[in-house]
């Protein structure tokens, strides 16, 4: 496995634990790659009264990429405790894009990362 696909792993245990963290019982996750994009899907439920953590996913996965950051940091997604705000900026900044779709206490997150050679 190479470090990129690591970080991928990375991102996709970072969401578990975060899901975890407000109250999911229900998660589902998939990676699709396709040559160097990946992209990765995560569906889960949370508890109504942590509405306000989504909007902070939202707003932290959609935080610029910054390469140099993702090669420094990125073995330290998944270890902070959970939901907490610097590792979701972590992952914010190790991929390209984010789309949050959420409804009554539901959300879908799809992210793509492109792995560098």
């Amino acid at each position: 496995m190479t470090h990129e696909e690591k970080k991928v792993a990375k991102i996709v245990e970072e969401l578990t634990v975060f899901f975890f963290a407000i109250g999911a019982d229900e998660m589902e996750s998939g990676i699709k790659r396709d040559g160097n994009l990946v992209t990765i899907t995560f569906e889960a439920n949370y508890l109504p009264e942590y509405e306000h953590k989504i909007h902070s996913l939202e707003k932290y996965l959609n935080e610029p990429k910054n390469e140099g950051i993702e090669d420094i940091y990125w073995e330290l997604a998944g270890s902070g405790d959970p939901g907490e705000t610097s590792q979701l900026l972590l992952i914010g900044m190790m991929i390209d894009t984010a789309e949050i779709l959420h409804g009554e206490n539901r959300v879908k997150v799809i992210l793509t990362k492109e792995l560098l050679d």
